[in-house]
């Protein structure tokens, strides 16, 4: 083939949301918003629901009428951007929970689908989507009479756990929901870890599903594979892509791989460790990462290999993310429609 294999392990991915379902008490819910974090939505979500998740979120409506459509009706589907102009069909017809984050967008839900269930967002301290302090301290009586099925907030540092951000949010969160007889969230994959005072009735894993940080206990969810186009021999002292920006300082063997950072892979990690794997040994990358193309340095291979491996156990979506300044998520959710995708169990 001349684009790259993204291998989906579904059986390491099951593992991981029961490995996180049994840190806790609660019920667990799993994010699949952005397709499935890059990997299939629908694919990976038929495998969680096989598994026993039974409650899903995604980001927007459209997300959630394609994942109604996959699963059926015996699961919920909640849209965290909740109820958006022009959504309202979306969410009544693909029977979706709009987590509702404004006094508009509470209005626009009663007055165009009262009898829909209907979850609330609180902001803690994140600045980002919620109901403020002031808004909800307005609004409460009022929305709890309509009979929310979830109150929820997201943590804004959980991925650092001495971060002190933590309590605040926890704090704030147990004030705005105080005598509130509704079911809570507050923890993502970093807030299940945090421990049992921030896992409420649901939490809500998304990234450490899929093998990232900071589930530093993850299975490894993808493998990517990518084709030599061609191997040629630069002489010491030639150099190599755009800019002349590898100079090779011996002979050396150049591969030249079909990928770059139209597939995800990011230009900001030329130059910066990232390697490729061919028969267990690391061959760097140099030069820049380019639209279609990635070249690395193969001399030490005894062979010219057809293809290497990217991500693997040994260079995971965090190590990629690390080497071009960024984070897995980015990584996870760049990876490009051309590569053929292959599920395993």
């Amino acid at each position: 083939m001349s684009t790259g294999t993204l291998t989906i392990d579904l059986g390491a991915l099951v593992q991981n949301w029961l490995a996180l379902d049994a840190m806790t008490d609660c019920d667990t819910a799993a994010v699949v918003k952005a397709d499935g974090y890059g990997l299939g939505a629908g694919r990976v979500a038929s495998a969680l629901a096989a598994a026993g998740a039974r409650q899903f979120f995604v980001a927007v409506a459209q997300e959630g009428v394609a994942l109604r459509k996959v699963l059926g009706p015996d699961v919920v589907i909640a849209v965290f951007s909740g109820h958006m102009e022009g959504d309202t069909a979306l969410i009544r017809d693909a029977d979706l929970i709009p987590m509702l984050n404004s006094v508009d967008q509470m209005v626009r839900h009663v007055e165009s689908i009262p009898d829909q269930p209907f979850g609330v967002q609180l902001d803690t301290g994140m600045n980002r989507l919620g109901m403020e302090p002031g808004e909800w301290a307005a609004l409460r009586d009022i929305a709890l009479a309509q009979n929310p099925v979830l109150l929820m907030s997201h943590l804004a540092c959980a991925d650092d756990q001495g971060h002190p951000m933590n309590r605040i949010q926890l704090r704030t969160f147990r004030e705005l929901t105080a005598d509130c007889d509704v079911p809570l969230s507050l923890a993502a994959t970093g807030g299940i870890l945090l421990g049992q005072d921030y896992h409420f009735d649901l939490t809500r894993p998304g990234v450490g599903l899929y093998g990232g940080a900071p589930f530093e206990d993850a299975g490894a969810v993808v493998t990517l594979d990518l084709p030599v186009i061609q191997v040629r021999t630069v002489m010491a002292g030639e150099t190599v892509g755009y800019g002349n920006s590898w100079t090779a300082p011996r002979d050396s063997r150049i591969a030249t791989i079909s990928a770059g950072y139209a597939d995800g892979l990011i230009r900001a990690m030329s130059g910066r460790r990232a390697t490729v794997y061919a028969d267990g040994v690391p061959c760097q990358i140099v030069g820049r990462v380019s639209m279609d193309l990635i070249t690395a340095d193969i001399t030490d291979l005894n062979r010219d290999p057809a293809s290497v491996t990217i991500l693997n156990t040994y260079q995971t979506v965090d190590d990629l993310a690390g080497y071009a300044e960024t984070i897995g998520y980015e990584i996870l959710t760049s990876m490009g429609a051309r590569y053929a995708r292959r599920y395993t169990e």
